[in-house]
């Protein structure tokens, strides 16, 4: 099935063409909401929603880029509004908890996190590894995780994120190197 005609079909509802593109898409789109939310429940959630929005956004969807593009700049920015979704819980949390006697504190458990790809006699080593790349800005932690997670090249990176091709190459080194210092810190 060529692009036109997944389009096509997506534009009529089409369950065969939706089916297809799910299919081809969904590990891709989990492993990017992963990389960046670090949550795997999350990360199933956003895919769901990725696709939901697809399917309800596709007659905005204009062909300047490939579709896959295209679901990947959904992928990315559901994962970006959860992100800033826990950020403004965990302030208001944080407000609440200034209130509260230090009994009526409830303890906040972070999951563990660990990515499909990981080997589970590297977990350890993986936790710190993506605790780092949680503290990269936004920008870097999408580059970075698109090219080394989800193995994109520059170019496919820079038509995801809107950007220039040597932008995406700064916010790579960027982010390298703030690993590299980060990781210095948090493994001594």
């Amino acid at each position: 099935m060529s692009e036109s005609e997944l389009i096509q079909g997506l534009l009529k509802r089409d369950e065969a063409a939706f089916r297809f593109v799910v299919e081809k898409q969904k590990d891709r789109v989990f492993n990017t909401s992963l990389g960046i939310v670090q949550n795997s429940e999350e990360a199933e959630d956003i895919t769901q929603d990725v696709f939901i929005e697809v399917l309800e956004s596709i007659h905005f969807f204009k062909a300047e880029s490939k579709l896959s593009t295209w679901i990947y700049r959904i992928a990315i920015t559901k994962s970006l509004e959860l992100i800033r979704k826990r950020k403004r819980q965990k302030r208001f949390g944080f407000m609440i908890r200034l209130f509260q006697n230090s009994a009526d504190k409830p303890e906040v458990d972070i999951p563990d996190f660990v990515h499909p790809g990981v080997l589970m006699e590297n977990k350890e080593k993986a936790i710190i590894l993506f605790k780092a790349i949680e503290s990269l800005s936004e920008n870097q932690k999408i580059a970075f995780t698109l090219h080394k997670v989800e193995d994109l090249s520059y170019e496919e990176i820079a038509g995801i994120m809107g950007v220039s091709i040597s932008s995406v190459e700064s916010l790579i080194h960027r982010a390298k190197l703030n690993l590299q210092k980060k990781l210095i810190t948090l493994l001594k």
